[in-house]
């Protein structure tokens, strides 16, 4: 599969922004860190929606970010530019490629004190979302040319590629454990996956610096379970296993609510 570099970036208002987590920040305790989640590729910020009910019962405020997935660097750098605005401390958490985007977000942020990554990558100096994970050696993903469209697009900045997972495979490989008219709508309204983002490359991890724990979806087929311990292991990040498809913040809420309340109780 060849790919042409994505060079378009993605920026929404801070107007939205604040519109979509007034309603979140209702009832939290005062005392407790907000909770950042970021989707991942081909999905958006709705697919934390039982997460975030979770974390709310809890009394935590929430933002459940707008991920542009267009580049690595100008996707991370946004989710950083929220940290700055958020008064306090926060736990970061990522789904799939948005692990990527928060291992770099965070490498600067002062107010993170933990990072969750949910069925992600934990990327190492160097590494891309694309070669982190030899098929190789960690065999699972049905990631690949045959379940992925590329999509040349052209907009303000430029033009790119974009990549979805095939309507007929995204049950399969994305939502296996969903009910089956849930994963069909779910492809439908994917979001586009620049190749830029797929592609680029990723700076220092904040990893190496802040506790970090992974949430492992043992029945995935986008990103294989034995490269998800593996990135785990290296990262030292505190490891639970969920039996789930990729799709896990739909699927399997309460566990990963479970995840970020633990990381918060162990790093007050």
């Amino acid at each position: 599969m060849r790919f042409r570099p994505s060079i378009a970036a993605t920026a929404l208002g801070l107007a939205a922004l604040t519109l979509s987590t007034t309603p979140a920040m209702a009832g939290a305790d005062r005392d407790r860190p907000t909770v950042v989640l970021v989707h991942g590729a081909f999905a958006d910020a709705s697919s934390w929606d039982k997460v975030t009910a979770h974390l709310q019962r809890r009394g935590y405020p929430v933002v459940a970010a707008p991920n542009p997935l267009r580049s690595l660097s100008g996707d991370a750098a946004y989710i950083a530019s929220i940290l700055k605005g958020i008064k306090g401390k926060v736990i970061l958490v990522g789904h799939s490629y948005g692990g990527s985007v928060i291992t770099n977000a965070a490498r600067d942020a002062g107010n993170v004190k933990a990072l969750v990554y949910v069925a992600a990558f934990l990327l190492d100096q160097g590494e891309s979302t694309q070669t982190v994970l030899d098929p190789e050696k960690f065999p699972g993903s049905l990631l690949g040319p045959a379940t992925l469209d590329e999509r040349p697009y052209t907009d303000n900045a430029g033009e790119g590629v974009d990549l979805y997972i095939k309507e007929a495979s995204f049950p399969t490989v994305f939502a296996a454990d969903l009910p089956l008219s849930t994963a069909r709508r779910m492809a439908v309204a994917q979001r586009p996956f620049g190749v830029g983002a797929f592609t680029g490359v990723s700076g220092a991890p904040a990893w190496k610096k802040i506790p970090s724990w992974a949430v492992i979806s043992t029945e995935d087929k986008a990103i294989a379970p034995a490269g998800q311990r593996w990135m785990a292991e290296r990262a030292k990040a505190k490891a639970v296993e969920v039996k789930s498809s990729h799709a896990m913040s739909v699927s399997h809420p309460s566990a990963i609510t479970d995840v970020i309340v633990d990381a918060d109780r162990r790093t007050r």
